[in-house]
């Protein structure tokens, strides 16, 4: 074994060998002969140990730093190395990590002060948090050549510098090698490899490190499991998590609120509100109190299942404990009123947070203007923007987008552009969702030349339009009699990496026949299947409507015919349009028996069909039992004949 472990040693400074030196800072050189007093309020008079005591290190600023080295330098006998230690280790926590170094290359280069194990772990530290990886390496190659054995803070140190760098598997082959050469790994390792895994996604890996770890003598504890607890209930395998915790259980380790309160949550996310409540029930009768975030967590699932008494409930047990209530509670039951349309209720909230001192966030604010958008009381919605940003209260893109669409829904567009306008005033990027709300807007409110600016402006934004974004203003474009431009653009998103779906092609097969053009239609319907898209029921309406329109109702019957048989269900309106061109053709008989059939999937006649149906019963073409038979409910005919 003391073979393998010199020939592993040897291998590292090797390898080391060829890595770039640690920088030798100079900096401070000057500084040294210079800045000899104390810049704060410490009592110059004090001898270096006094100085070094923990307290007079908090926060210890740089030029009191320097100060003291320099002190330490000057005096007879020179301080030990464990109190050179004591200095560099209380400025490595104030995060002044380039200064540690400096003043450890000083202390060796120009004072020939030799490092040690400790000394040199420091340094290690510092440059693992400075993200220089390579030069944490050639410090441990140094130790290994001044004859030190690194021992478990050197290498925990290491493998902290590679989980903050993401390389975790080189952490991980780290600590197998840590076995090999005799070192064994602490908690502090197994936590460390441990959280860095979880942080990539690799929960399989850390359960095999955890269960080789426990081979060698190194028991996991309950914060080694809580990264991995914390990924599982994440990803949504909330029920691997808990089977983790069954086990956990059956290892007799003490579980804490922390960990309970983590898998609610997962379970409250997953929608198994009674298996969460279950769990809570388990936990206090271990003794185990809920704190404020295992009751959020429970009361904003019942919230947003709609089971807003069951969420209030549990507010009041909270209260009755005295636990105290913060943001989150609110706005878990301010957004659960807001959506049953209970915005009275949802203001009464607000203002007892606000009387029990608990300051407003932005979700907050965005669910009560949400609220009052839903009931076009824009003013308000206004009004309560305008009291978020006087409170310091920055409005976000849900902010925004959210007031953004209400006035774009009371078709006040104009009014949503300014906001807009506003926002990137703000520094708030607009994104996709933004643009095509006023994209829509000005389409329906027939500005479509504005839209199509929005749309450029959009693209040379950088914000990439979805099928979405592409749907409404190709609407817009057909609408509006555009046809050829629609198509230009139908031409791009085909050429793009986007999938336009169905949607963007029931819009040109719509725009097609509103333009009078069947025959496009029809070819562009029929190669559907060529492009591997599927037609469904909005399609086949559309092109049946078009073959109505140029009165080929012998192809629109076929056509509705293919429709059922391709598993496609005709919808009220497929059946209202051949039923009005039927009657139109005078062909009462297929009216009626479409109507049959209509009622007999509970569907009935629209406005339109009834007009024509009352206009013909005027001009004697129809007999009033025909609107009797229209209007009136379904009967079978099997059943009927039996009476």
């Amino acid at each position: 074994m003391m073979m393998r472990t010199q020939r592993w040693n040897h291998l590292i400074i090797s390898r080391l060998a060829r890595l770039p030196r640690s920088p030798e800072t100079g900096t401070l050189r000057n500084a040294f002969f210079c800045e000899r007093g104390f810049s704060g309020g410490v009592d110059r008079n004090l001898s270096y140990r006094e100085r070094l005591r923990t307290d007079l290190l908090v926060d210890i600023k740089k030029d009191d730093a320097v100060a003291l080295f320099q002190t330490m330098i000057e005096s007879r006998p020179l301080p030990t190395l464990v109190d050179f230690s004591k200095l560099f280790s209380g400025i490595a926590k104030t995060k002044q990590y380039d200064l540690v170094l400096d003043l450890c290359n000083q202390m060796e280069l120009l004072h020939g002060i030799v490092h040690n194990i400790y000394t040199l772990n420091i340094m290690i530290n510092c440059l693992c948090r400075l993200r220089k990886l390579c030069f944490a390496f050639s410090v441990l190659g140094k130790i290994l050549k001044l004859g030190y054995k690194p021992d478990t803070v050197t290498f925990n140190t290491l493998l902290n510098g590679l989980s903050l760098e993401g390389k975790v598997f080189e952490a991980v082959e780290l600590v197998d090698r840590m076995v090999l050469s005799e070192h064994v790994p602490n908690l502090i390792t197994l936590n460390t490899i441990v959280n860095g895994l979880c942080l990539q996604g690799e929960v399989s890996e850390a359960m095999a490190l955890i269960d080789r770890m426990m081979a060698n003598g190194c028991q996991p504890n309950t914060v080694t499991y809580g990264p991995i607890l914390n990924r599982m209930c994440k990803s949504g395998n909330t029920a691997s998590a808990l089977d983790l915790l069954r086990k956990i259980e059956d290892r007799k380790m003490k579980l804490s609120v922390v960990t309970y309160s983590m898998i609610i949550d997962g379970l409250c996310k997953d929608g198994s509100l009674e298996d969460a409540l279950c769990l809570f029930n388990e936990m206090e009768t271990k003794g185990i109190k809920a704190d404020v975030f295992t009751y959020n967590s429970l009361i904003g699932g019942f919230c947003n299942a709609g089971r807003r008494d069951d969420g209030a409930q549990l507010l009041r047990d909270m209260i009755k404990r005295e636990i105290t209530l913060n943001v989150v509670t609110f706005n878990a039951l301010i957004d659960s009123f807001v959506k049953e349309g209970k915005l009275s209720e949802a203001q009464e909230l607000f203002n007892e947070m606000i009387t029990k001192g608990i300051n407003p966030n932005t979700i907050t604010y965005s669910s009560l203007i949400y609220g009052f958008c839903m009931e076009n009381r824009l003013d308000e919605a206004n009004q309560m923007m305008n009291l978020m940003v006087s409170k310091g209260c920055n409005p976000s893109l849900v902010t925004f987008s959210t007031l953004i669409n209400g006035y774009c829904k009371a078709k006040l567009v104009d009014d949503g552009m300014r906001l807009f306008r506003q926002m990137s005033l703000r520094g708030v990027v607009a994104d996709t969702v933004i643009y095509s709300t006023l994209i829509q807007g000005f389409c329906q409110s027939g500005k479509l030349n504005v839209a199509k600016e929005l749309f450029q402006e959009m693209v040379s934004m950088g914000v990439p339009p979805n099928v979405v974004t592409y749907g409404i203003l190709l609407d817009g474009l057909c609408d509006n009699g555009e046809l050829e431009e629609a198509l230009e653009i139908l031409e791009k998103i085909q050429n793009s990496k986007l999938d336009p779906g169905i949607a963007i092609y029931n819009i040109i097969i719509h725009g097609m026949c509103n333009a009078s053009k069947i025959d496009d239609a029809w070819d562009l319907f029929c190669s559907l299947s060529l492009k591997g898209v599927k037609p469904d029921v909005k399609t086949y309406t559309v092109m049946i409507s078009g073959l109505c329109k140029k009165k080929s109702l012998s192809e629109a019957d076929a056509l509705f015919r293919k429709m059922k048989k391709d598993g496609i269900a005709p919808n009220d309106c497929t059946y209202n349009t051949l039923i009005r061109t039927h009657l139109r053709g005078r062909d009462i008989g297929t009216s009626v028996e479409l109507i049959e059939e209509m009622k007999k999937c509970r569907l009935s006649a629209d406005a339109i069909t009834i007009k024509l149906v009352m206009d013909m019963l005027v001009n004697g073409r129809l007999d009033k039992s025909f609107l009797d038979m229209l209007s009136g409910p379904f009967r079978d005919k099997s059943t009927s004949s039996l009476e």
